[in-house]
């Protein structure tokens, strides 16, 4: 009787689901901005999908995300339930920081969205079109404050392109950098610069309710439900999309890897995860495994190159 109650126990708890694992994702930034809206938009998603248990956020700002990096690359190392948001602004931040620690640093796991940048102005300015700003840019380009996020990120090497597209040398822009989107879009709705810089989907409510003008997307078409012209119809030829990903820790077994990577294959398939990039405007640019990997080389490589042009990184 005790041995078929024992087997009976045993059976039942092999037939119960595995406990989904708890992760803990680091935003590298201050709230507001777009790795913050990354991170949270995963803890929603992972756990109303039951992919995961319970999701924790953590923000941890600065220097274009290489504080955060460094700290989870050393903290996190071995650890399969720790996770860090990232993207294209944290190539250009390691690059223009010289950060001693890099990509290389963690564990690629998913490139997930891919967003245009977007060039604003407050609604009371003076300037009404790309063509003005390029006209004050040029006749005096230190006179002209752009706001963004942080040095060497997407929004940086965008101002940067702007001004060389435009004939201005891009050394002499006058750019002030914010660590989160929240700080930047302040400073721009108060006048504190001329115009700000930065994905869209972080200026949509203000463009919408008309606190900020739309000067100019940097597709290489119009965006669907976006009354702006892109760069290039403005006059100025340049074509940038910004890209986020997650990366999990360094140190990790082959089997923790592919666990973590079915999980996020789980999640881009996800109902919950579709919406969200509809709701939030954010092309669906999943790439996953090696095929992300070697795109990440080259994207490094390719950055280092357009913030040479550029004067950012000798």
């Amino acid at each position: 009787m005790k041995h078929t109650f024992i087997a009976t126990l045993l059976a039942a708890t092999i037939a119960l689901p595995a406990f989904a694992a708890d992760y803990t994702i680091i935003a590298p930034a201050a709230p507001g901005g777009g790795w913050d809206q990354t991170a949270r938009s995963l803890q929603t998603a992972l756990q109303q999908e039951k992919i995961s248990g319970n999701v924790q956020v953590q923000n941890v700002p600065g220097a274009g995300g290489t504080i955060g990096l460094a700290q989870f690359s050393s903290q996190a190392a071995g650890n399969p339930n720790s996770l860090i948001v990232g993207g294209y602004v944290m190539v250009g931040a390691i690059l223009t920081n010289k950060s001693p620690v890099t990509l290389k640093d963690v564990t690629p796991i998913a490139r997930l969205t891919g967003e245009y940048e977007a060039v604003v102005v407050p609604a009371s300015s003076e300037i009404k079109t790309m063509a003005d700003l390029v006209a004050a840019l040029k006749k005096d380009p230190g006179s002209v404050s752009w706001g963004g996020g942080s040095a060497g990120g997407t929004d940086h090497i965008t101002v940067g392109l702007i001004a060389k597209a435009s004939g201005v040398d891009p050394t002499k822009i006058n750019y002030v950098a914010f660590s989160g989107g929240g700080e930047a879009l302040a400073a721009i709705l108060g006048g504190q610069v001329t115009a700000g810089v930065s994905s869209y989907s972080e200026f949509e409510s203000q463009v919408k309710s008309g606190t900020l003008r739309l000067l100019a997307v940097s597709s290489d078409k119009r965006i669907d439900g976006v009354d702006a012209p892109t760069l290039k119809e403005a006059g100025t030829d340049v074509t940038i999309q910004n890209w986020r990903m997650v990366a999990a820790a360094p140190g990790l077994s082959a089997e923790q890897v592919a666990s973590v990577t079915a999980d996020f294959e789980k999640l881009h398939s996800s109902a919950t995860w579709q919406e969200t990039l509809k709701t939030k405007g954010w092309a669906d640019t999943y790439l996953s495994g090696d095929a992300f990997k070697a795109q990440l080389e080259k994207d490094v490589s390719a950055t280092e190159g357009i913030l040479k042009d550029i004067g950012l990184v000798q």
